[in-house]
């Protein structure tokens, strides 16, 4: 199998903005669930606030990995047809049911955690992949003068004619 990753062509500008609404839409999301959140991971706010973790570490972390996520989502969509908002949604969802939803319900069967919880986390990061699919799946990168130029000499052409 010969897939070309030369047609993919990463907007590190849709990448960064598709992280930074996953990353608010998380710290949205897991404000309006965080005492369930809590309940489900048998954990108190107090425990939550004297865990002694440094939150740059978090913050830093769940950035990173949503730009990864959304750059993976970026790749998906390029090599699997044209660039748009619904393909992005698609990749999103499908990505999010096949690797995402599979892992962490193995995950939790397995550690006797409640299906609250896995509603929780998996609710996020349906929303969070749909979202970055969206943003990545929309964002066209203009193109450069030198891929614009064969395009341009075409019209010229067409013109003439």
């Amino acid at each position: 199998m010969n897939i070309e990753l030369s047609r993919v062509r990463q907007n590190y500008w849709a990448i960064l903005v598709a992280a930074a609404a996953c990353f608010l839409f998380e710290a949205v999301w897991y404000s309006i669930f965080l005492q369930p959140w809590l309940n489900g991971i048998g954990r108190t706010r107090g425990w939550l606030m004297g865990a002694g973790v440094n939150p740059n570490l978090q913050y830093a972390t769940a950035l990173v990995s949503a730009a990864v996520m959304a750059a993976a989502i970026s790749c998906i969509i390029q090599l699997t047809g044209p660039q748009t908002v619904l393909r992005g949604i698609k990749a999103g969802v499908l990505l999010w049911l096949g690797f995402v939803l599979t892992t962490c319900s193995t995950e939790y069967v397995f550690e006797v955690r409640p299906f609250s919880l896995l509603g929780i986390n998996a609710g996020f990061w349906l929303g969070g992949m749909i979202l970055m699919g969206a943003i990545v799946g929309g964002w066209k990168r203009k193109g450069t003068a030198l891929e614009a130029a064969p395009r341009v000499e075409k019209k010229l052409e067409s013109m003439r004619s």
